[in-house]
């Protein structure tokens, strides 16, 4: 069958467009140009681009500078844009160049293009609905990008908070159900001192639920429209200067605030590097918790093997019956991809010049997939793995039992020096602490019972119960 084309123009020549198509010259010609990720913009970031423009379109009517009838035929394919209806209508690389020019454009030609309809004409009739002059009035791509990236910031750590906040309270129930159990603590992969499992993952909840995001959010909420070129407000009025910000926080829910230095929020990408960098952080800590449950598992028989994690799958293509830590694996994965692209954010944040940083595109690009994914990550390790662990009481007891970290203990009254050559000669031996200390008359047996008690050992407050007491 054949495709039936329009001609559009633009400042560099004529181009056809599929006659049915939303999108026009600019987008066509931007898809043609980068053809570097294969993946399109982020659809979340497509509906705070149409948000901004309904909130451009209701001001500039209310200014006085948009036809009634226009503003209105814009807002209506706003609305339709938000609801997902022109989806397929978005064809420029999520990498692309000209500082996100055009991912604007392709939003621009799209609204014109279906307000056109609206007023009854023929797409790509600008005369009627001009994407430049009507949809991108009083705006640059240097305000309404990085303003629709603080939203869909905004937007997308929504889930994530929930997420997060599922996996702190799996791993304080863990922490509650585990507390009862003492095991052997180990410092650089060596036997420590007594502790409980629930303490173990206490830690872990207590790490996971840092909330380093709520400062970074509020950073988010400080944007920069009107600031339009180059920061100075040209081709705005005072009208929609005073008012575009507000209009914008209705319709997106969030207290947005106008940016008190707009050449700083136009310039200047460090909020993104913030954001970023919190969930670097929180990436990592999830990957060192996913490490510390791999190796909990080991095993099962030659291992440490003091917890169980859920059997997801099987582990080897020719061991019969292997099962491998799957999801903690996955989550380390993510957590590798997450700090690649906090460097990628960073190196595009510090090469920006003068009053514009034309590589948003690409900290968009990694920020939202940061996101994204850490929020996956989330979901399974909670889902598949947490949720499912078993602690193994009896084999955390036998590797308590045959540690010399009880010695530790000892040290308050022994000395250290003693303490020390109790647990050379236990290990070399086999013979127990608690034996030879009885057998050197070190210590009284009653004594010693209250000075070894391994659940004593992992409290705290107890233990300087224990020291003024004997």
């Amino acid at each position: 069958m054949k495709e039936y084309m329009r001609l559009e123009s633009d400042s560099i020549g004529t181009m056809e467009v599929p006659e049915d198509a939303y999108y026009g010259v600019q987008a066509l010609r931007a898809k043609e140009n980068f053809p570097i990720t294969g993946t399109r913009l982020h659809p979340v970031f497509i509906k705070n681009l149409a948000k901004i423009k309904r909130a451009a379109a209701i001001t500039n009517r209310k200014a006085g500078r948009l036809k009634p009838e226009i503003a209105n035929a814009i807002e209506s394919a706003c609305n339709e844009v938000v609801c997902g209806m022109f989806d397929k209508e978005f064809i420029v690389d999520g990498i692309q160049g000209g500082a996100g020019t055009s991912a604007n454009m392709n939003m621009n030609e799209v609204i014109a293009n279906r307000a056109i309809e609206m007023l009854c004409g023929k797409k790509g009739d600008y005369t009627i609905v001009h994407p430049n002059d009507h949809v991108n009035m009083a705006q640059s791509t240097n305000d309404v990008i990085p303003t629709a990236g603080k939203l869909t910031v905004l937007d997308l750590l929504k889930p994530l908070d929930k997420s997060l906040s599922l996996l702190t309270d799996a791993l304080y129930d863990k922490a509650a159900e585990f507390d009862h159990i003492v095991k052997i603590g180990r410092t650089q992969l060596e036997d420590a001192v007594p502790m409980r499992l629930g303490q173990t993952f206490h830690s872990y909840a207590t790490m996971i639920s840092r909330d380093r995001l709520t400062k970074v959010r509020t950073e988010m909420y400080t944007v920069n429209m009107g600031a339009t070129a180059i920061d100075t407000a040209i081709n705005t009025s005072p009208f929609y200067l005073d008012n575009i910000v507000p209009t914008l926080g209705k319709i997106t829910g969030y207290p947005l605030t106008h940016a008190d230095d707009l050449f700083d929020a136009t310039e200047n990408l460090d909020g993104f590097v913030r954001v970023s960098s919190c969930l670097k952080a929180c990436a990592v800590n999830l990957s060192k918790m996913c490490n510390d449950l791999r190796i909990l598992a080991s095993g099962p028989k030659a291992g440490f093997g003091e917890i169980t994690l859920p059997a997801m799958q099987n582990g080897s293509s020719i061991m019969p019956g292997k099962v491998n830590p799957v999801i903690p694996e996955v989550v380390s994965q993510v957590a590798f991809h997450i700090i690649g692209h906090d460097t990628t954010i960073t190196m595009a944040a510090e090469a920006g010049q003068m009053e514009l940083n034309a590589f948003e595109p690409v900290v968009f690009y990694n920020l939202f997939d940061s996101i994204t994914t850490l929020t996956h990550a989330v979901d399974t390790l909670t889902a598949n793995c947490i949720l499912g662990i078993t602690a193994n009481e009896k084999r955390c007891r036998e590797l308590l039992d045959a540690s010399v970290g009880i010695t530790t203990a000892l040290c308050p009254y022994i000395g250290y020096k003693k303490a020390a050559s109790l647990a050379k000669e236990s290990l070399k031996t086999d013979i127990p602490v608690k034996t030879l200390v009885l057998k050197y008359g070190l210590l009284k047996e009653n004594e010693l019972d209250s000075i070894l008690d391994p659940y004593a050992m992992t409290e705290a407050r107890t233990r300087q119960t224990q020291a003024k007491a004997v």
